[in-house]
């Protein structure tokens, strides 16, 4: 185990000449957790529910069929302390419903976020608009008098920079999938290897298992 090294000869030991435990850092980071779970009423419930007990506010929540009709992939992707979040992914795979956890965070993966928006577009606007539309690979998909509508995909961040982009011209309303993802390569979730064993104080000495710090 490692002990805090004292400075000089000013460290004091511990009391009862334990040597003192290094305080535990924890960070809120960004995670991506792809959840496969049985096509059965309610699990959406259950999954959110989890979170919320646990005090995680979910940034996006997606659901939606698979290849296997008797499936569902729920992608969650929230931000907060790894430690914590640890505990709430050993606690989903405990579900009946829940076939597969995993935090793809970790591994080399492909993310899509998917947003409708109606931009208020006069004709003089227009141009410009559509030059913007061209620069971030979006589509005009609806055109009436006085508005367009927009479809974009992409990662968080270039969804967010389009928003910024097309705000002056007044946003009228705006609707997001929230984000998907799954791991590049041959693997899937399925194949993924079981979560290790939670120690006996699944609570105070749970440890993190890889999550990447992004």
């Amino acid at each position: 185990m490692a002990t805090a090294a004292g400075s000089g000869s000013n460290a004091n030991p511990a009391p009862g000449g334990a040597a003192a435990r290094l305080p535990v850092v924890t960070g809120r980071s960004r995670h991506v957790l792809s959840v496969l779970v049985q096509n059965q009423p309610g699990v959406l419930a259950q999954i959110s529910g989890m979170f919320a007990s646990r005090g995680f506010n979910i940034d996006s929540l997606a659901v939606g069929e698979t290849e296997s009709p008797q499936l569902s992939r729920i992608t969650v992707v929230v931000k907060g302390d790894e430690r914590h979040l640890e505990q709430v992914r050993k606690q989903l795979e405990k579900m009946i419903p829940v076939v597969k956890v995993q935090d793809i965070s970790r591994e080399d993966y492909v993310e899509r976020d998917l947003m409708l928006l109606k931009l208020r577009a006069k004709a003089g606007d227009r141009p410009e608009v559509q030059t913007l539309a061209q620069i971030f690979r979006a589509r005009i998909v609806d055109v009436s008098p006085d508005h367009l509508m927009i479809e974009i995909s992409g990662k968080e961040r270039k969804i967010e920079a389009f928003i910024e982009a097309v705000r002056g011209y007044g946003i009228l309303e705006l609707a997001r999938t929230g984000g998907i993802a799954l791991v590049r390569g041959m693997g899937h979730l399925e194949d993924a290897p079981e979560a290790p064993a939670p120690p006996a104080d699944d609570e105070d000495e749970a440890s993190v298992q890889g999550h990447s710090e992004l």
